[in-house]
């Protein structure tokens, strides 16, 4: 090989490492059942390029977005729609999320929306990436694209309260 074709074949080589390099930068992830559902192609196509400091990257599942280096958080779109739960329930712009701390002690909790359907799931690093972050960021587009299905979350006093004895004639 002359010194002209090696040093166009390092040249090459040089060209086209930050290209290869970045296809490394994809998150692996699952799509959920219900991942073509056309509220969720609305929701990943507007998902926003930043959250809570951590910048967007690319993911090889449909209807997903993932966050930060390593990633903090994780979306997926077109789960079931969950039923009724005995998980915390909390509200975030307007958005009503079951909160799953059965990871807290890995700094990592889990937010699925409730009653939305098809459900978004959130899987977070508190330790990286703030729920309310998150909740202002995906708020918007929950509320645009996933329609409510008229469930809302209640807490277990409401759940569990005596009804108020009738009037005796």
């Amino acid at each position: 090989m002359s010194r002209s074709s090696r040093l166009l074949a390092i040249l090459a080589a040089a060209t086209l490492l930050p290209g290869l390099a970045a296809c490394s930068t994809t998150v692996a992830m699952q799509p959920a059942k219900e991942a073509n559902d056309p509220a969720c192609a609305e929701i990943t196509s507007r998902l926003p390029k930043t959250i809570s400091g951590q910048d967007r990257r690319w993911t090889d599942a449909q209807s997903t977005g993932a966050w930060g280096d390593p990633a903090a958080i994780l979306v997926t779109c077109g789960l079931e729609t969950p039923g009724p739960s005995t998980l915390p329930c909390r509200s975030f712009d307007g958005v009503d999320w079951l909160v799953d701390e059965s990871q807290a002690a890995d700094n990592r909790y889990t937010l699925t929306t409730f009653g939305r359907s098809p459900a978004l799931q959130v899987y977070l690093n508190y330790e990286a990436a703030s729920s309310g972050d998150v909740g202002q960021a995906l708020g918007p587009l929950i509320r645009s694209y996933l329609p409510a299905t008229g469930a809302v979350c209640t807490s277990l006093s409401d759940a569990t309260a005596s009804p108020s004895p009738s009037p005796t004639p």
